[in-house]
C-alpha cells in the first residue's frame, strides 16, 4: 500500500495583514511577527488597502507613499512581503475580495487573515461574512493580560507585545513637530521626511 500523503504539510502557510498602513509602525510589524511565529507561517503578506469602508476620507498619504513606506519597513525580514493586490484593484477594500484574489494568486496555500480581537468578535457584520471561514483561518490578536469579546471557536487568538502606538498618532506628532522616531523602522521615518508627509490638516 502506499503511503499516505499529508496534503495539508506540503501547503503554504500564509498570514494576511490588511490596513491603510497611513503610515506603518511597529505595531503593525510586532503583531504580524507575533502571528507568524505562533502559528508557524510561512510568510506573512502586508497588504495595503486602496480605501477601507469605514475610512473612505481620512487616507493622508497617497497609495503609492503608503506602499513604499511598507517596502522599506519590511525589506530585512524575509518573512514579510508587500502585496498590493487591494491597491491594484482599486475602489473599496472589503476582506472578501482581499482573499478571493489571493487565493487566485497563491492556489496552494492556506490563508490565516490577522486583525484585532475587537474586530474579529464583530466579524459577522463584514461583507459576506459567511464566505470568509471558506477563504481563510481568521486570527485576533490582542495584548498580553487584556480581555477580549468571546470568540468562535473556529478563530484563534494570538497575544502580541503591547506597543501603544497609532498611526494617527503618527501623524499628528508630525505635525507638531514631534519625535517620531522608534515608533517605526528608521526608514519610514527618514521617508515620511524626505516627502514631508503629514505636514497637513489635522486628523478628526
Amino acid at each position: 500500500m502506499a503511503p499516505v500523503t499529508d496534503v495539508s504539510a506540503s501547503r503554504t502557510r500564509i498570514g494576511v495583514l490588511g490596513g491603510t498602513f497611513d503610515p506603518i509602525h511597529h505595531g503593525h510589524l510586532a503583531a504580524a511577527s507575533e502571528v507568524c511565529a505562533a502559528l508557524r507561517l510561512d510568510q506573512v503578506l502586508i497588504v495595503p488597502t486602496a480605501v477601507q469602508p469605514f475610512k473612505r476620507d481620512s487616507v493622508s498619504a497617497s497609495k503609492e507613499h503608503r506602499v513604499a513606506m511598507c517596502e522599506k519597513a519590511v525589506r530585512n525580514d524575509a518573512r514579510f512581503e508587500v502585496s498590493t493586490v487591494d491597491i491594484d484593484r482599486g475602489g473599496v477594500t472589503y476582506t472578501v475580495d482581499t482573499l478571493r484574489d489571493l487565493k487566485a494568486q497563491y492556489p496552494s496555500a492556506d490563508f490565516f487573515f490577522i486583525t484585532g480581537a475587537d474586530s474579529l468578535a464583530r466579524l459577522s457584520e463584514w461583507k459576506d461574512a459567511e464566505q470568509l471561514g471558506e477563504l481563510a483561518q481568521f486570527v485576533g490578536v490582542t495584548r498580553a493580560g487584556h480581555s477580549f469579546p468571546q470568540l468562535e471557536t473556529t478563530h484563534r487568538v494570538v497575544e502580541a507585545p503591547s506597543l501603544a502606538i497609532s498611526s494617527t498618532d503618527i501623524r499628528r506628532r508630525v505635525r507638531a513637530g514631534v519625535p517620531i522616531r522608534y515608533l517605526m523602522p528608521a526608514s519610514v521615518v527618514d521617508y515620511i521626511s524626505k516627502h514631508e508627509l503629514y505636514l497637513g490638516g489635522l486628523d478628526d
